[in-house]
């Protein structure tokens, strides 16, 4: 009866179109608005940026993470170097 004014198979798809774009554009907005609402103040890791290797170290160690050994040949790795295999 061309109660759609004439616009055809044309107008359902850029409804349709349309219509995923307005949700998308929407569910987009909102998630970058919670996200920037809880984003944490600082980085999200166990060590605050900046700490040197030695005291994420010591602080495992502080904390039961590694045993005596594991700390002293850690450590000894940090200041020398690995050992190179020939």
């Amino acid at each position: 009866m061309g109660w759609d004014g004439g616009w055809g198979f044309g107008g359902w798809l850029a409804m349709t179109l349309m219509m995923v774009v307005f949700w998308g554009g929407l569910i987009a907005l909102v998630v970058l608005v919670v996200r920037s609402t809880f984003r944490p103040s600082q980085a999200t890791g166990t060590t605050p940026p900046g700490s040197s290797a030695d005291q994420v170290l010591a602080e495992r160690f502080a904390r039961g993470e590694i045993d005596e050994d594991e700390f002293a040949r850690r450590r000894e790795v940090l200041r020398t170097g690995p050992k190179r295999s020939s």
